[in-house]
């Protein structure tokens, strides 16, 4: 493992010091690569936040010397028929700062506000950095990320704008199997082909504590959100896209060690230690395909931790052995051919996802993590920068397994294994 970092690190050093002709790219795509793309993937909403920027350093929008600022946020509104209850909301609110410091450096980031606001000693809301990174850009092909980033896993992960993704909520397997936004310290290469219509990614980035993660959660509890992110391990991840005609294809993974403790700590809890101990490993695949006012994704991904029973010894978590997700989604621009500059997109959206897919010989099954969605609704777009979102989506679980009722409440409602929620929700992007 040790000869993978020098290597990796290496590498990413030497083009550190390579210096080429310069170009203004942004982390979100290169330039070039979606010029060969033609625009085919990206809604007329996707193209303004491509063009001028949910930072406002895309394409070199940005003079040297200068700080910019823009943001996005979103509202929603959730009504649940069988608990008969609903929630308003502020979801999140966004304030994006950047700086270009000359042709070859930048500095990019964002600071959210999720749920209004926080208040002292309570868990209400959060406050925290969802990026603050430096990108020093080689050449026109390549360029380096430092600091905290949105690693590229998935679809959504660096394209979480409300305006970027239909429906009021985002992929539901893109926030329980793969926890968007996803975000970690380290250093990333990103770059493209000379002559094909490729992109990759390979980033080195703090890994996950084991310690923090809880049952029916996944591993999103293990993140640090570069909050005191353990140094005692470490994860790789790597990224290869690409274009054809109207289609967009990518496959990612993750490759990443869980024990944040050190090796006496982890030795007396029965764990291994060291950048990789106790490895979780995640595999995703993805398709995209655009063209006249039709559009599609479908996305599948894997999760495997091998160790689950030796983290289920240590901390009592009950976590899983393996979880698995998978969406298909379909939408239309019922404006496409009207003329007007407008959009009203209906969409479709299936989600099939198990948490606990496989339970390690001390864990307790839990089927409710066995579950299937549909979504349906609209989304308006009155200008790119606004959207007013519509939806209803239905909820199909497994049973609920009483062994893991732990001091029920005295007057608790049945667990309704079919359920049906009303969303509407409000998003800008500027």
């Amino acid at each position: 493992m040790c000869k993978v970092l020098f290597i990796v690190g290496g590498f990413v050093l030497a083009n550190i010091f390579y210096v080429h002709a310069q170009s203004d790219t942004t982390h979100q795509d290169l330039s070039s690569l979606n010029k060969q793309a033609k625009g085919y993937l990206l809604t007329p909403a996707q193209k303004l936040v491509a063009s001028s920027g949910e930072d406002l350093l895309t394409g070199g929008n940005a003079k040297n010397s200068q700080t910019v600022i823009s943001g996005y946020g979103e509202a929603t509104y959730q009504h649940d028929f069988k608990y008969k209850n609903s929630t308003i909301n502020l979801a999140r609110a966004v304030l994006f700062v950047g700086h270009q410091f000359n042709k070859r450096i930048s500095f990019f980031s964002e600071l959210e506000v999720e749920n209004d606001k926080v208040e002292g000693g309570g868990t209400k809301g959060e406050v925290g950095m969802e990026q603050a990174y430096l990108k020093f850009t080689l050449n026109p092909r390549q360029y380096i990320v430092a600091g905290l980033f949105l690693p590229r896993i998935g679809i959504t992960n660096e394209n979480h704008l409300p305006v970027n993704f239909y429906g009021t909520e985002r992929p539901l397997v893109e926030q329980l199997i793969i926890p968007t936004t996803w975000r970690e310290i380290g250093i990333g290469l990103y770059g493209q082909t000379a002559t094909l219509p490729l992109a990759y990614s390979v980033a080195l980035v703090s890994g996950l504590n084991s310690e923090n993660f809880t049952h029916g959660t996944g591993f999103a509890g293990g993140q640090s959100d570069g909050q005191l992110a353990t140094g005692d391990n470490l994860a790789l991840t790597a990224s290869l896209r690409a274009f054809a005609g109207d289609f967009q294809f990518q496959v990612s993974g993750y490759m990443g060690g869980t024990t944040g403790i050190g090796a006496y700590q982890a030795d007396s809890l029965g764990l291994k230690s060291g950048m990789f101990g106790n490895p979780l490993y995640l595999g995703e695949a993805d398709i995209q395909y655009n063209n006249a006012g039709f559009s599609a994704k479908a996305l599948g991904t894997y999760v495997s931790l091998p160790n689950a029973s030796d983290i289920n010894s240590a901390f009592g978590s009950n976590v899983s052995k393996a979880m698995y997700g998978a969406y298909a989604e379909l939408a239309y621009d019922l404006l496409h051919n009207s003329g007007s500059k407008h959009q009203l997109v209906a969409f479709g959206r299936y989600e099939n996802l198990d948490m606990n897919n496989k339970i390690p010989q001390n864990g307790i099954d839990d089927p409710t993590l066995k579950q299937w969605h549909i979504i349906a609704g609209l989304n308006y777009f009155p200008i790119p920068n606004i959207v007013i979102k519509a939806d209803v989506r239905f909820t199909h679980t497994g049973p609920q397994n009483e062994s893991l009722i732990i001091n029920p409440p005295s007057v608790m409602q049945p667990y309704q294994r079919n359920n049906q929620f009303l969303n509407i929700g409000l998003g800008y992007a500027f």
